[in-house]
């Protein structure tokens, strides 16, 4: 029996252990997630192999937001609970499970990877609460056009601060998140030290000193569409960009682009539950579907972020060509062992406990 059908047999067979075959009267449910290329991806690996199955779920809607708890708050203050399931980024994951905001979820109603491993277990960070479900892995990376630079190309973080090695004007975003990181790692800290650098005295101030060397060559960004933009035009030679948005463009659309790995930031995205959905049951098995292994995998054939489960990112490697049009992904996945040699998971706490000062001070260093 192949990988595929061995985790399908294992998800419906939980299925019916679950919920039985005669509770499997089927409910539309609500899921909420960010629009666009990525919400395709999802309805592709996930609501369409969903409600096209009697034995699985029924139909799924899907709703656009942008991002914060604060619909989800005043859903559940007020008892009006009409979405089931959100898209969160990690802080989110973090504040609502602790507000309780979102349902905690049995742990054992999840499927297993095909050897065995319980979901819990085969994530690639450890899991921050009960409340949250593995979604995707996806990148802050810098990037450019072919042909931009002549001679050495640049392939290093510590390259993209380099306007002197590579001239030209630099884009980046109009946030602090990930930025800090880079600037460090452009400026000797291995990725492992990052953190403890950040949490040292005298070691913010050290990044935005770093930031500092690029300050009069930036061009601000804040949509996700525009450091293509500002690349393609050669407005910029270098930006930092999502990597999804880098590797849909040369995955779709043969972009000349050349992406820069070394230094990249990963941010995780999870799956919730809201609190008090009135779908509990369907949602539940929406969420065990989405999250079996070759789920995770399947969305991968849309856009290239990388499953959260180790044994999701083991069938992309086994099955390629992955990629819907026939090209490999994993050269564009972000979370590959080559890919992470000098990369960093960014880490949610942190921000958590930092974020609103190092939103000012960097405001503040932008001239806003």
């Amino acid at each position: 029996m192949n990988v595929k059908n061995q985790i399908i047999g294992i998800f419906i067979s939980l299925t019916f252990v679950m919920f039985g075959y005669a509770s499997l009267a089927l409910a539309d449910i609500t899921v909420v997630s960010w629009g666009g290329a990525y919400t395709m991806s999802q309805q592709k690996a996930y609501s369409d192999t969903f409600s096209d199955s009697p034995l699985v779920g029924g139909k799924v809607n899907w709703v656009n937001y942008n991002g914060g708890l604060g619909e989800v708050r005043a859903q559940v203050e007020s008892g009006n609970i009409t979405w089931d399931i959100v898209d969160v980024l990690p802080s989110d994951a973090r504040v609502g499970c602790d507000e309780g905001l979102f349902e905690e979820l049995p742990r054992d109603v999840f499927a297993k990877a095909p050897d065995g491993t319980p979901m819990d277990d085969d994530m690639f960070v450890p899991l921050p609460n009960d409340c949250v479900v593995p979604q995707i892995w996806w990148s802050y990376m810098a990037f450019y056009k072919k042909g931009t630079f002549s001679g050495a190309q640049p392939n290093t973080i510590a390259d993209f601060f380099n306007v002197q090695k590579f001239p030209g004007k630099r884009g980046i975003h109009t946030w602090g998140n990930a930025i800090i990181e880079m600037a460090l790692m452009a400026d000797g800290v291995a990725a492992k030290d990052v953190y403890k650098v950040m949490d040292s005295s005298g070691g913010i101030d050290r990044a935005f000193a770093k930031l500092d060397t690029i300050k009069d060559h930036v061009v601000f960004w804040s949509s996700g569409a525009k450091p293509l933009e500002l690349v393609s035009s050669g407005e910029v030679s270098m930006a930092l960009a999502y990597n999804g948005r880098v590797g849909a463009a040369i995955l779709s659309e043969n972009a000349p682009f050349v992406p820069i790995w070394d230094g990249q930031v990963l941010e995780e995205e999870w799956l919730v539950m809201v609190k008090g959905s009135p779908n509990y049951d369907e949602a539940l098995r929406f969420l065990v579907h989405a999250s079996a292994p070759y789920q995770q995998a399947g969305q991968a054939k849309w856009i290239n972020y990388g499953p959260m489960r180790r044994s999701g990112m083991a069938i992309l490697a086994a099955n390629e060509p992955w990629f819907h049009n026939g090209q490999n992904i994993m050269p564009h996945m972000p979370n590959t062992d080559e890919h992470m040699k000098n990369g960093l998971y960014a880490n949610p706490d942190w921000w958590a406990d930092n974020g609103d000062s190092i939103s000012e001070r960097y405001k503040a260093w932008m001239g806003q």
